[in-house]
Order: structure tokens, then sequence, then C-alpha cells
């Protein structure tokens, strides 16, 4: 029997689950990428980004969603530390929309929920009833789970065993915190832990008090998610997570020190949540209450700390120590106000490319260094400056084509053009940059060792791609013959190396000295390599051909 019950109880649970995770997911796709660019754009000030993270997470219904963006904004630049916390404190008050919607006892609408959601999901027409149908079909699954569970746990308010081990919560508060943060951070999601304790509730298995310090333990475990998204994420994401933990920690471990100094504080809780739920119209049932103390909870925490978020931001410091790694992002020279005078928005023009054509250095410079000796932070700030120089390039197509050029002569037209095609060939060489990186971590994941030789012919590589590099840069600042010819002999000479190279290596291949695994990663990084020589060879090209060769 009591396996009966474990097997149905975590069923519903996982039913619980999967219908809140097909909801997220819907409404993710439902809004495209129009709430991450909300996430990403609308954080200017700490209230401003709280307000964000409320209505995002309230629409997708999930705290760890907008935390993992979050995350991931931070670690790539696109947000402070600062701004961060007033996203996660209203990401906080955003998931206590589920609890709410929960506690409507929707149960009996589950299964009509999950037909016309299937309907949809199955048969629409368009993406977007069919991603609607996934949200639907989602509310359905969860209020089902929902059901399973409160059918399950409904004999446990008749076990003995059970009965002692909710009156020994009730005498030790704390040890309700520590099951509420342990059950949340296993589930790793605080509306799947509030969902267990609403269908407690709803049979009567324990009551508001004992309810109360495991619903703030939620508020703890759900900081887990953060955390482990953190884990290979740069260090100012991790004190983005840090900062999750400690707001949703400190705000719990206050109201657990009332519990201690204040006599019959739950009594006194549940009073006045009970008078609120009154006062706004609801029916104060235990899910009801439940559901409103976590959202006021939120509330009133971010109320409390929000002042303090500078406070906040030295706290974590302090606790992850090491300075906020952002990297400027978007066009840093041009405006468009500029484009009133194009002359000089054609010599902004040649600053935002050389600011571009240094990423993509810096990007092939700490290639070398993690091919040289694995580097999971180089690995990463790659990855990072490719995004960078992707929308640096798409932010300046869409300037270039805003010139006025019926205005202009045929030669600021013919600079133009040249600049157009410099920044294609400045991004082709940050892609082949962030494709070696991949391969580098194919290498390493895979405990792949090159050969002496090997090793050496692709420093060698390296050290002449560095050296076009920054003859290349200096043809961009100031055109120069000479330095054209001996960008274009350098990269007749990488054709002829590789050439040489790869020819030296199948015969070693054949011989059976080398592993063909570690062959495959030589002869793609030599390509690479070869094309970001071919790049900067069509820089020049495209120069000669501006002036006529």
């Amino acid at each position: 029997m009591t396996i009966d019950i474990a097997f149905s109880l975590f069923g519903g649970l996982g039913l619980f689950i999967y219908g809140m995770v097909q909801m997220s997911e819907g409404l993710q796709k439902a809004a495209g990428k129009r709430l991450k660019n909300l996430l990403g754009m609308l954080t200017t000030n700490r209230f401003i980004g709280l307000l964000v993270g409320t209505v995002v997470t309230a629409i997708i219904q999930s705290s760890s969603a907008t935390t993992v963006m979050v995350v991931g904004f931070v670690n790539a630049g696109l947000m402070t530390l600062k701004q961060s916390i007033g996203v996660i404190m209203g990401a906080n008050i955003g998931t206590t929309i589920t609890a709410q919607l929960i506690a409507f006892n929707l149960s009996k609408y589950a299964l009509h929920a999950v037909a016309i959601g299937a309907i949809f999901y199955l048969f629409g027409k368009s993406e977007r009833s069919q991603y609607y149908g996934q949200v639907i079909f989602g509310f359905g699954v969860l209020f089902l789970g929902m059901t399973i569970m409160k059918d399950t746990m409904a004999p446990l308010g008749e076990s003995q065993l059970f009965i002692e081990l909710v009156h020994r919560f009730g005498r030790y508060p704390l040890l309700g915190l520590l099951v509420g943060a342990l059950v949340t951070m296993v589930v790793q999601s605080s509306s799947a832990s509030v969902g267990i304790l609403l269908s407690l509730l709803a049979v009567g298995a324990i009551d508001y008090k004992v309810a109360l310090p495991i619903l703030l333990g939620s508020n703890i475990g759900t900081t887990i998610t953060a955390i482990l998204s953190s884990i290979s994420a740069n260090r100012t994401a991790k004190q983005a997570a840090a900062a999750h933990l400690i707001f949703n920690l400190l705000g719990s471990v206050l109201v657990m020190a009332f519990y201690y100094i204040i006599p019959d504080f739950g009594n006194l809780v549940e009073q006045g949540v009970g008078k609120f739920t009154g006062i706004i119209g609801g029916v104060a049932t235990p899910e009801r209450m439940l559901a409103n103390t976590h959202t006021l909870f939120n509330v009133i925490n971010t109320i409390i700390w929000i002042p303090f978020v500078g406070f906040l931001v030295t706290l974590v410091k302090k606790m992850v120590p090491g300075e906020e790694i952002t990297i400027k992002r978007g066009l840093t020279y041009l405006d468009e106000r500029m484009l009133e005078t194009p002359g000089f928005a054609l010599s902004q023009l040649k600053k935002e490319a050389l600011r571009m054509y240094d990423l993509a250095a810096e990007m092939v410079k700490e290639t070398e260094e993690a091919f040289r000796e694995y580097d999971l932070e180089l690995v990463q700030a790659v990855e990072e400056k490719e995004d960078i120089i992707n929308e640096l390039e798409e932010e300046l197509v869409k300037f270039i084509t805003r010139f006025p050029r019926h205005s202009m002569s045929e030669t600021d037209i013919k600079t133009i053009d040249l600049y157009y095609a410099i920044i294609d060939d400045i991004e082709s060489m940050a892609d082949d940059a962030h494709d070696i990186v991949e391969l580098i971590r194919y290498k390493q994941e895979n405990d792949i060792e090159f050969s002496g030789e090997a090793q050496e012919t692709i420093d060698n590589c390296f050290n002449k791609v560095f050296e076009m590099m920054a003859d290349t840069r200096a043809i961009i600042q100031k055109f120069d013959k000479e330095l054209a010819e001996k960008i274009l002999a350098g990269e007749a000479y990488m054709d002829r190396y590789q050439i040489e190279t790869r020819n030296g290596h199948m015969e070693r291949l054949g011989k059976g000295i080398c592993d063909p695994n570690a062959g495959i990663i030589y002869l793609e990084v030599l390509d690479d390599l070869e094309h970001i020589s071919d790049q900067m060879a069509d820089i020049v090209h495209s120069m000669l051909d501006f002036r006529g060769r």
C-alpha cells in the first residue's frame, strides 16, 4: 500500500511538473523573442527591472526560466549585476501567480483543458495556435497532477505516523524550513513544492501554521536552478545567482526569526492573511490563504530590500570576489543624428570597423591561448565576443543602409561599400575563431592529444595569422601598398603551408602514427586559420579595388 501511495504521489507530481513545463514552453514560444528582448532592454533601473521580472515570470509561469535567462544575460554582458537583482526580485513575485491559479481549484476542468489543448496542439493550422494548444494542454495536465496528488494524500490525514510528523513540524518551524528548501532543490521548482503543500492543505493533512515554514523553505530551495546554471558562467553571472540566494535567504530567515521571537507568531500571520483575503474579496480557504501568503511574502520582502540593492551588490561581490565582466555592446561611435553630416559619419564608421576588428583579433588570440592550454573562461570569452560581433555587424549594416546616398559623392558611396565589405570579412573571421573553440571543446571533452609535430604546425599557423592581423589593422587604419603586398604574400604562404602540412599529415595517418580523431580536428583548425588569412586578403583586395588598384 505504501509503495502504491508513493508511486501515485510521484506520478501526480510528475504530471504536475510536466504540465508546468508545457505551459511555460508554450507561452515562451508564443511570445517568441519579445519576452527576452523585454528582459534585455527594459532593465535600466531596479524598479523597471522589478516590473519586467514580475510580468515576464507571471506570463511564462516559471521563475526558474526567468532567473536562468537573467544569468545568461549577465554572462553575456547584456545586463549588469545591479540590474539583474531587480529582475530577480520581480521573478520572485511573478512566480506566485502559479500558486494563485492552483488555489482556484479548477481540477474538475483538467481533462477538458487536456482535450482542448491536444486538439489545438495536434490539429492547429498555425504555429501560434499550436503554441496556445500546448499552453492549455499543460494547464490541464498540471491540474490533473494536482488531483492525483490530492487523492493520494487524502489518507495521510488518518495516519498516526504522519500526524505525529506534522506535529513535530509544528513544534520545530526550522525543520519545516529545511524540508521545504530540500524538496524544492530536488524538484528544482518552487511551484511544484507549493503544489504539494496546497494538496496537503486541501485534504486537511496539514494546517496553515505547519505549511508556512515549508513555504518559506521553498523560497530558498528555488535558487538552486540559477546557481546550477551559473556554474559554467562567468564571475558576474555567479554573483547574480548568489544575489538570488542571499535575497531569498535573508527574507525567509528574517520571518523564521520572528517565529522564535514573537509568541504565537504563526497564529498572528494566519489571522492577518485571513483578514487580507477577506478584504480583497476572497474566500479564506487554507489553499487561498497559503497562495496569498506566498505572494505577500515576496512582495513585502522586495519592498524591504529594493532600497538596499547597492548593499546586496557589495555583499555578493565579497562572497564571489572579482571584477564585473561586461563588454560594451552595440554601436559606440555612431549615432542616428550623424547621418545629417555623412562625412563625419564615415569617419566614425571607420572607428566602429576598427573596434569590431579589434574584438575579432582578441577572439583569435584567446582561441590560440585556449588551444595551447585549455581554459573554459577563455572559450566562453570567445563565444561571448562572437555574439557581440554578430550584433555589431547587424547594427552597422542597418546604419550603412540609412546613409543618404542620393546626396553623397561617388567617392563617399564607394567608401560606404568598402566598409560594408570589410565588416562582412571581420564577422567571418570571428566565425572562424568560434569554430576553432568548438573544436577545442570537443578535443578537451574527448581527451584527444596532438603529436608534438602537429602542435608545432598549428602554433606556426597562429603566429603567421597574428602577424597578418597586425598588418591588416594597420592597413584599415591607413592604407599602405607595401603592407597590402605583404598581407597577400602571407595569404599565399598560408595556402601553400596548409597543403604541405595536410599532405604530411596524410602520410603520418597512413603509417598509423597519428590518431584519426586528432587528425580531423587538426585539419579543421588548419582550414579555419587559412580561412582567417583569406578574409584578411579579401580586406586588402577591397581596399585595392577602392583605390583602383
